[in-house]
């Protein structure tokens, strides 16, 4: 697409041809305006939207050209096209009825934030290549481990001399999670004189930690029969208990192997669940294993000072990653890690080629964000979150997570009022676990359990269907479990009492065997 203008029109083999121009500032003006009409339309919209489409696997094929077309077209096509075919095949996270798995927050600063980087399209691998983009993704990571009281050793513009900390800002806590492993690995190796190699090595989890950390172990090298799965339980509210892991850690070592990294996890995905992490690291530290910290939801509410003290023994903990696109209403993507010692991690991850050398770099005054990330490039994503802390500022931000919070705490006080239904575990957050109960409460029969989870997918399933809401579930204890996630963007208190008023009425018609 270019301009049609006269002076975008040239001659070519004695034909007149239009030029093409991509970046032709009337055009880009003239498509933003539409993109930006549409952005708004659709978050105006969108409460109205079925939360979940109504659409079977390749949809999509029989309503767009499964051929690329051969010639130029309007923009105004392509818009139209988006809103026939590409919205109503959408999964809808902004909706305010949406509350599955945990929210994907967005903001309008975020958004401008994203534009303006995409605009920019600043490539940022070395300072050289992006100074201004390299900078400020180490102020807004300081900004925010000032927010979250991180001890100075994890900043970058720390004014502490002995410190050798950084960050930087990955896609994913699964990057997060690849590129600290990585470190991990390298620091044992070195460390351990024996024969065996990374054979030796293991690794911990609890059984609640999130799937991507056995992926992240797979990548990363390690044999998945050292990858420990510290068992949990209700007596511990599902979190990695630190004397469980020190039995196993010590099993390990007398059997010869070597301990090299543990993950506590703060707000596990299942339940929410809070592991201990300075008990954790006391045990790890112990045995000379890293310690990852995966904040990766419940991170962005210790900026709350009421909430500050699930981080208590962070400064003994080699690495923590939180992701602001979870529930600091910053878009997609956005994952912020700090380290204590960057060296540790760009040991690992640097490449020097020759086409990338250059005075500052090779000066030790900076550290480009190649060498602290599995890729080379880069993506400009420190301004969307400099931009939303800079417009919000911590009162709105703390606000927003306290406000979802609040709403939890109501659905939470409902669900424990009506006697058709139970609590599994305590409500940390904003998310909360439930159950319909149709076998009396204190029955042990296992066909009345399984009655239970039957009633409970179902259950689900017609909330669903009815596309006025969105909820998704876990097993805990073997048992089907619907999880209640609040926090939303656009949610308010009405949508969550809304969406209670049809939990109940549908747990009514199930109880009453309406099919």
């Amino acid at each position: 697409m270019g301009s049609l203008d006269t002076n975008a029109l040239h001659v070519q083999d004695g034909a007149i041809v239009e030029e093409f121009r991509p970046l032709d500032p009337d055009d880009v003006r003239a498509c933003l305006h539409k993109a930006v009409d549409f952005v708004a339309d659709y978050l105006h919209s969108v409460e109205s939207l079925p939360v979940l489409p109504d659409v079977q696997p390749g949809y999509l094929q029989k309503l767009l050209s499964p051929s690329p077309p051969a010639t130029s077209a309007p923009f105004d096509v392509a818009m139209k096209e988006l809103r026939a075919a590409v919205v109503p095949g959408t999964t809808h996270w902004a909706s305010p009825n949406f509350f599955a798995f945990f929210p994907a927050t967005n903001s309008a600063a975020a958004i401008a934030g994203e534009l303006v980087a995409s605009a920019m399209n600043t490539v940022g691998f070395t300072w050289q290549a992006a100074p201004a983009a390299t900078e400020l993704e180490a102020l807004a990571l300081d900004w925010l481990a000032q927010l979250l009281r991180l001890p100075p050793d994890f900043m970058i513009n720390t004014t502490t001399p002995s410190s050798s900390g950084g960050g930087v800002i990955l896609g994913t806590t699964s990057e997060a999670m690849l590129v600290t492993l990585v470190a991990a690995r390298d620091a044992a190796l070195r460390r351990s004189s024996s024969s065996g190699g990374i054979a030796r090595l293991t690794v911990y989890a609890s059984d609640q930690t999130h799937s991507t950390f056995l992926k992240a172990c797979r990548l990363a090298g390690f044999d998945p029969v050292n990858v420990r799965t510290v068992p949990t339980g209700a007596e511990t509210e599902y979190a990695l208990d630190a004397a469980r892991l020190r039995d196993a850690m010590r099993d390990d070592v007398d059997a010869g192997l070597v301990p090299t990294y543990v993950c506590a996890t703060l707000g596990t995905t299942s339940t929410n669940a809070v592991d201990p992490i300075g008990a954790v690291a006391d045990v790890a530290g112990g045995f000379g294993a890293w310690v990852h910290v995966d904040a990766a939801y419940a991170g962005s509410a210790c900026i709350c000072p009421e909430f500050r003290h699930h981080l208590n023994g962070v400064e003994r903990v080699d690495s923590i990653s939180m992701s602001p696109h979870k529930w600091l209403l910053t878009c997609l993507d956005c994952t912020c890690l700090w380290v204590r010692n960057k060296r540790q991690l760009t040991s690992s991850l640097e490449t020097n080629p020759e086409y990338l050398r250059n005075d500052v770099s090779e000066s030790g005054d900076v550290t480009d964000l190649k060498d602290m990330q599995v890729g080379i490039g880069h993506r400009f994503r420190g301004l969307k979150l400099w931009m939303v802390m800079r417009t919000y500022g911590a009162s709105k931000l703390q606000h927003h997570i306290r406000s979802d919070i609040a709403m939890a705490k109501m659905f939470e006080d409902c669900v424990r009022a009506d006697d058709r239904f139970e609590v599994v575990v305590p409500r940390k957050f904003a998310l909360v676990c439930f159950r319909i109960i149709v076998r009396p409460r204190h029955g042990a029969m296992k066909v009345e359990e399984d009655a239970d989870d039957v009633a409970n997918q179902d259950l689900m399933e017609r909330l669903n269907k009815t596309g006025k809401m969105y909820v998704a579930h876990t097993v805990v204890n073997g048992r089907f479990v619907i999880r209640f996630a609040v926090g939303s963007s656009m949610q308010e208190e009405r949508h969550v009492r809304s969406a209670w008023e049809l939990i109940q009425k549908t747990a009514g018609e199930i109880l009453r065997g309406e099919p």
